[in-house]
């Protein structure tokens, strides 16, 4: 499958640019094979956005922009020191930023390529879901 033959995936528009050509990175075809460190720390970063409730911040965050973690907690349904834990997760590998306006701190998406990958995994699932198969 070359990149501009995405299916579900695809933006309907060969000349939009994704976030990795943005930022200078050449199309994923082009690359060389991955080298070991390179997939270990794709692993690692797997590990890190394969949690439901790590997924659920981030799409919160995607859809609202900059949100205090009081509401994050509210729109997930958990307590705000829960929802800070994982916030913290996602803000070590970079993934999110922190921005403290006194007492309240707000959290909003640093990584430009975050909403991609949300929406290619989602359109992933949709397109591989497997009949009889009662997982959302």
């Amino acid at each position: 499958m070359k990149d501009n033959d995405l299916g579900c995936c695809s933006t309907g528009s060969a000349s939009v640019l994704t976030p990795p050509q943005r930022a200078g990175k050449p199309p994923l075809a082009e690359r060389p094979l991955l080298t070991q460190p390179q997939a270990a720390q794709l692993v690692v970063l797997f590990k890190v956005l394969g949690n439901d409730t790590r997924l659920r911040l981030l799409h919160a965050l995607h859809r609202d922009g900059e949100v205090p973690v009081g509401e994050l907690a509210e729109q997930v349904g958990m307590r705000p020191q829960a929802v800070s834990n994982q916030l913290q997760r996602l803000t070590d590998r970079g993934i999110v930023a922190a921005r403290r306006d006194g007492n309240r701190i707000f959290y909003s998406i640093a990584d430009p390529c975050v909403p991609a990958v949300l929406d290619l995994a989602l359109c992933l699932t949709e397109e591989t879901a497997v009949a009889g198969d009662d997982r959302p």
